[in-house]
């Protein structure tokens, strides 16, 4: 697993930097930032008791579509968003098109139709950052957190502009993703990760094999129940509307390196690495440098921006812009999750055509 919240080199955020809000519908809110090392997230709080997000929202649409453009994460805190119906209210005042948790890698408890859990992973482990299904085809532009039971200890959602990691890594390490790419191999069935029918919810081989044709993912069956899949990614994708690159992947999320020492020699023993239930590599099957992943991982933590979690939080962001995660937790938490807008540009999935996308 990445590391340990300790080890990351920022603070919890704590000073409040404030930022005004001119026209009369906005005056019912008032915007700060949490720290003035960063302007993400941007933090709308209600100026006025009892004021309701979804109604407010519903009349300030280009205000939150510009704000998540400029900063990639709107906080709003205040509003007592505790309930999948209070979530699916904003949903619906955004107009957001929900899309389902396709190619999952982790548990997730189905709440309503498009509404989960967050991720279900034992509460000592820390999640890496990562942009939600950037290895997927189609993949949400935007997703959602809400805080129904903050934890009694850690728990935070940390999070990191990806066009800042982007520009902290190496020049020569970005041409290198942009001309290869990265592939993601994956092996279903051996009972250390999701088996094929839960993470791609289906229940038929043909299904599997339809999908994986239409996804550009090879499919490989090693036996009636295990199966690989192997599918290369653009590593660097240029933002839909802003036209800003961004570093767009699990590189290092998946890498066999970021796994603790103890888990990753037990792994090597056990698996062969083609075996290993998660494996990334160069678009062209060559293997990244270990050393190179550690830089991946050193650029995510200098741009981690992390906050405490209050009763009734949601946070919005741009999945394209902001990559997230999770730090380890003591006691109940109950953050919910939704994510919509599907977005997918088919064309520049091969190798060949990876450095034009």
């Amino acid at each position: 697993m990445s590391k340990q919240p300790e080890e990351i080199s920022f603070s919890l955020l704590k000073s409040v930097r404030r930022q005004a809000i001119d026209t009369s519908k906005k005056a019912l809110v008032k915007t700060e930032f949490l720290s003035t090392d960063f302007d993400m997230p941007l933090v709308v709080k209600p100026n006025v008791e009892g004021l309701s997000l979804p109604a407010w929202t519903a009349d300030n649409r280009d205000f939150i579509d510009s704000s998540l453009l400029k900063h990639g994460a709107i906080l709003f805190r205040g509003f007592d968003i505790v309930s999948r119906e209070s979530l699916e209210a904003f949903v619906q005042a955004i107009s957001l098109p929900l899309m389902y948790y396709m190619e999952g890698a982790t548990p997730r408890t189905q709440l309503s139709d498009k509404i989960y859990t967050s991720t279900e992973y034992p509460s000592d482990q820390t999640i890496a950052l990562h942009n939600e299904l950037n290895y997927v085809l189609t993949w949400p532009m935007r997703i959602i957190f809400s805080c129904a039971v903050p934890a009694t200890e850690g728990g935070e959602t940390p999070i990191a502009d990806v066009r800042r990691v982007f520009n902290r890594l190496d020049p020569g390490i970005t041409r290198k993703f942009e001309e290869k790419g990265w592939m993601l191999v994956r092996n279903f069935g051996d009972g250390l990760s999701l088996d094929w029918q839960t993470s791609f919810r289906m229940n038929t081989r043909d299904e599997l094999e339809e999908y994986c044709r239409n996804s550009r993912i090879q499919c490989e069956w090693k036996d009636e129940e295990r199966v690989r899949t192997r599918q290369v990614r653009p590593a660097v994708r240029k933002h839909p509307v802003t036209g800003e690159k961004l570093w767009f992947n699990h590189v290092a999320f998946w890498h066999i390196s970021s796994l603790e020492p103890k888990v990753r020699e037990l792994m090597s023993t056990v698996f062969k690495q083609e075996d290993l239930p998660y494996n990334t590599y160069y678009g062209d099957g060559s293997d990244i440098e270990g050393s190179i992943v550690e830089e991946i991982r050193q650029a995510y933590r200098q741009e981690t921006v992390a906050f405490l979690w209050q009763k009734g939080d949601l946070l919005f962001m741009d999945n394209m812009l902001v990559a997230h995660g999770r730090f380890p937790y003591k006691g109940p938490r109950s953050i919910l999750v939704t994510m919509g807008e599907p977005y997918s540009d088919r064309e520049s999935w091969t190798p060949e055509s990876i450095a034009q996308a």
